[in-house]
């Protein structure tokens, strides 16, 4: 029984159900085509980018952020930390917590790991025209935001 159904999942809901654990399968093909660099994990993709478009952030602004335990930050950034993608540093507005910035060698990761991925949904997208990219771009945007709330 699922509460927001009344019972029986919607055939829609079961559809994009499956088309969304299908995108999770297929989500490596992004990724190929670069073996002179181990793809970022998923985590650190998702932390670097955030800091690289928000610039210095607290492990609880983080966490805030991703609706996340503060501990499980902590663990995430930590990899960052270790790798040299990220480094602590004051607060830049004199605050107590230490905030977390991207190294250059996270931004170059991260970019082009960015870059990778593009290249692998250009392929899984060529021939698609412009209005059903829009249309899907439209749709996982508006999906993201009701996930968010």
């Amino acid at each position: 029984m699922t509460p927001a159904t009344g019972g029986k999942v919607r055939r829609e809901i079961a559809d994009i159900e499956r088309e969304l654990m299908l995108i999770g399968r297929y989500k490596e093909l992004a990724a190929a085509g670069r073996p002179d660099e181990r793809p970022l994990e998923r985590s650190s993709y998702i932390l670097l980018s955030r800091l690289e478009a928000e610039g210095p952030l607290s492990i609880g602004q983080l966490a805030r952020a991703f609706g996340l335990d503060t501990s499980t930050v902590n663990r995430q950034t930590a990899v960052l930390l270790r790798a040299g993608l990220a480094e602590r540093i004051p607060d830049p507005e004199g605050g107590m917590a230490r905030k977390l910035r991207v190294t250059e060698e996270g931004l170059r990761r991260a970019r082009a790991e960015r870059e990778g991925r593009l290249r692998g949904l250009a392929k899984v997208l060529e021939g698609w025209t412009t209005e059903e990219l829009e249309s899907f771009a439209g749709g996982l945007a508006h999906f993201n935001a009701s996930m968010e709330r």
